[in-house]
């Protein structure tokens, strides 16, 4: 074999979980593989084992590390752009898709589609048939589709009482369950990838059944939104059959096609590591077109911005601690109550922003309160995500 200058390889079992979200071990005959870390060729000699050639740095690393600052960044171009540059907003709602202009709807897309891309769909009537998967999930549906979004209505009354436009933008985004930034939150906290891949998919799944009744039902019957004689069970089915079942259709005929014809090896070591970054490329596209087209509306309305934000906090670190306490106390290994909490606390921002830009439109306060759901979950679960590292090391979890 030919000599491979310095620095030296660090050589990582195949079977080792490789750097990020979802990237669990595998015992595929294509993954009996040695990973070269640190190198930028690959080689082959003779019979030898191929040489899979990963980044000694993640290139996803200082990305996830500073992701706050690129949301508050991507906010802040939006609102120069919309406030400097008067064009911008007409020219991003021309051509619309279920209601939602085409450039908001590419980078929704953009944004769901690659994390959907790791979640194990092929896996799961096997992890779904051992009994003991059940009580987890079972607590799961009843902290996500019952305590949280209860605990938002709850939170929009109170902070919001006087406005109703606001409170609505606020309900939408408590009923949004995780389905897709959870894992990245879910990784860098040392969670259990393989469940919450499983909660992800069931979450998918339940939200493009439920997520239109359940908005009707908390906006116009325990809301008590009469006035909101717009909002229906067939729009709102419509956007989240296109911004959620579109993607999470393309993800699963991609796993499937790109795994069988290519590997597994392949698909997991070369496509999702390439196909990361346009998540959060995705995101903060959107962020910043959507601030663009209402730049105008947040520079006028700091104030219901700043009241948004005030229960959005307090949903967010309350939902999390009060999970995470409860299954402590409930004798959870760390990497289940990791995911637990993080799923319960983490919303799908991107399909509450779908559907209150589809029903009300993207001027509308209704999808300012929604755009501003991503501005504080981010910070706050990078946070929780350093907070609940820490108890790892202060409390006596079982791992």
């Amino acid at each position: 074999m030919s000599a491979i200058s310095s620095p030296e390889p660090v050589i990582l079992s195949a079977q080792m979980p490789l750097a990020g979200p979802g990237h669990g071990s595998s015992t595929n005959d294509d993954l009996e593989r040695q990973v070269v870390v640190g190198l930028d060729v690959v080689h082959r000699d003779g019979n030898d084992d191929e040489r899979v050639i990963v980044p000694a740095v993640k290139p996803m690393a200082w990305l996830d590390r500073f992701l706050a600052l690129w949301v508050f960044l991507a906010m802040a171009v939006g609102i120069m752009l919309g406030n400097f540059v008067p064009s911008t907003g007409p020219a991003l709602q021309r051509g619309k898709i279920a209601g939602v202009s085409v450039p908001i709807a590419i980078g929704l897309f953009v944004m769901m589609y690659p994390i959907l891309c790791n979640v194990r769909y092929e896996s799961l009537h096997r992890i779904l048939a051992r009994r003991s998967i059940w009580g987890q999930v079972l607590f799961s549906l009843v902290i996500n589709c019952i305590v949280a979004p209860f605990f938002m209505l709850g939170l929009a009354w109170a902070f919001l009482p006087d406005k109703s436009e606001l409170r609505t933008g606020l309900i939408l985004v408590g009923l949004g369950r995780c389905i897709a930034m959870v894992l990245i939150w879910n990784g860098l906290a040392g969670g259990d990838d393989e469940y919450c891949a499983i909660l992800v998919a069931i979450n998918s799944i339940l939200q493009t059944v439920l997520f239109a009744p359940l908005a009707v039902l908390f906006i116009r019957v325990l809301g008590g939104e009469t006035a909101v004689a717009h909002i229906s069970y067939e729009l709102v089915a419509t956007s989240v059959a296109v911004f959620l079942g579109i993607p999470l259709a393309a993800a699963i005929m991609t796993r499937l096609a790109l795994r069988t014809t290519a590997g597994t090896a392949w698909y997991d070591r070369v496509f999702l590591p390439c196909a990361a970054p346009w998540s959060l490329a995705g995101l903060l596209y959107t962020v910043i077109v959507l601030f663009a087209s209402q730049g105008r509306q947040v520079v006028h309305q700091i104030v219901s911005v700043v009241r948004v934000a005030a229960p959005l906090v307090v949903y967010f670190i309350s939902i999390f601690c009060s999970t995470l306490f409860i299954t402590y106390r409930l004798g959870f290994r760390y990497p289940l109550a990791v995911t637990q909490s993080f799923t319960a606390s983490s919303n799908n921002f991107e399909l509450a922003i779908a559907v209150a830009v589809a029903a009300f439109g993207p001027d509308s306060d209704e999808a300012l309160a929604s755009t501003v759901g991503p501005l504080i979950e981010v910070p706050v679960l990078v946070g929780l995500v350093h907070l609940v590292r820490f108890t790892r090391k202060r409390w006596d979890w079982r791992e």
